[in-house]
């Protein structure tokens, strides 16, 4: 199971990075950040990565990309849960079969609201929960908007600076170790509901 999960993870990988080797990467960047907020299964860090790599000069350009389509895809996500959450935003979450993750997620947002979109922003929690969760909650559009913002923003152009000041060499330990690294994504994922449920 957990071979055909890396499998599928490496060949979303693999067809997301294509996009990198084309004229159309800053586009298909604002696309993948885009559909991540509300659907989609691969973060948009792995375009991110690659297109800085190639141009690292460009690297807060492309963060920038990121963050604003991550945070328009966020609004496109609320929008979901505020007027089609028993018709699609449930779908989405049992697809992904994350119903206890949002059950936790409601209570957390009863508890803490921006604070908690701030936070899950920043960290390897589906954002897609959260967006569609916050429009299903009704939270304040303006206030998960800017919150949303901030949040990838600062996730983005953290991965932005990182590879500025290293390189090549993260994508090539990437390449080498992707299934280890699928199987530390999934861990970390549990780590950050553990987290999520246990310091908030």
């Amino acid at each position: 199971m957990a071979g055909t999960i890396a499998n599928l993870f490496r060949r979303m990988y693999d067809f997301v990075l294509r996009w990198a080797d084309t004229p159309y990467g800053r586009s298909a960047l604002f696309v993948l950040a885009f559909i991540e907020s509300s659907f989609f299964p691969i973060p948009p860090d792995v375009l991110l990565i690659a297109l800085c790599i190639a141009t690292p000069t460009r690297s807060f350009t492309f963060a920038l990309i990121c963050s604003v389509g991550s945070a328009l895809g966020g609004i496109f996500g609320y929008g979901i849960g505020y007027f089609l959450f028993e018709t699609v935003g449930r779908s989405i979450i049992d697809f992904y079969q994350l119903g206890e993750s949002y059950q936790l997620v409601q209570e957390k947002f009863n508890a803490w609201g921006a604070w908690f979109v701030a936070v899950a922003g920043f960290t390897p929690v589906p954002y897609k929960v959260i967006t569609i969760t916050a429009g299903a909650f009704k939270m304040n559009l303006l206030v998960f908007a800017l919150v949303s913002l901030f949040s990838r923003a600062a996730r983005f152009f953290l991965v932005a600076a990182l590879i500025r000041r290293f390189g090549a060499p993260i994508r090539t330990f990437i390449d080498r170790y992707f299934n280890l690294l699928t199987l530390l994504f999934f861990i970390l994922l549990g780590l950050g509901f553990l987290a999520v449920k246990y310091l908030f």
